[in-house]
C-alpha cells in the first residue's frame, strides 16, 4: 500500500485498551484491506489483509485459535 494512503488512514485501537497503553495493534479500512499495525512504531512495517481474509481471521481469533 502507498505511504500516503496509510497516513491518510483513519487508525483505531481495540476498545478493550486502556487510554494510557501503548502496546497496541491499531486497525484501519484502507480501500478495500484491512490494516493492521503496532500503535508503538506507527511509521513501521503494515499488514495488509482482504476483507474475507480479516473476518476469517477475526472468527478465529474469537474462538481462540491463537490463545496460548
Amino acid at each position: 500500500m502507498k505511504s500516503a494512503d496509510m497516513q491518510r488512514a483513519a487508525w483505531r485501537k481495540s476498545s478493550y485498551s486502556q487510554p494510557t497503553q501503548s502496546d497496541c495493534v491499531e486497525v484501519a479500512w484502507v480501500g478495500s484491506k484491512k490494516a493492521v499495525r503496532d500503535s508503538k512504531n506507527p511509521d513501521g512495517d503494515v499488514l495488509s489483509l482482504e476483507r474475507d481474509v480479516w473476518a476469517a481471521m477475526v472468527s478465529q481469533i474469537k474462538r481462540g485459535a491463537y490463545d496460548l
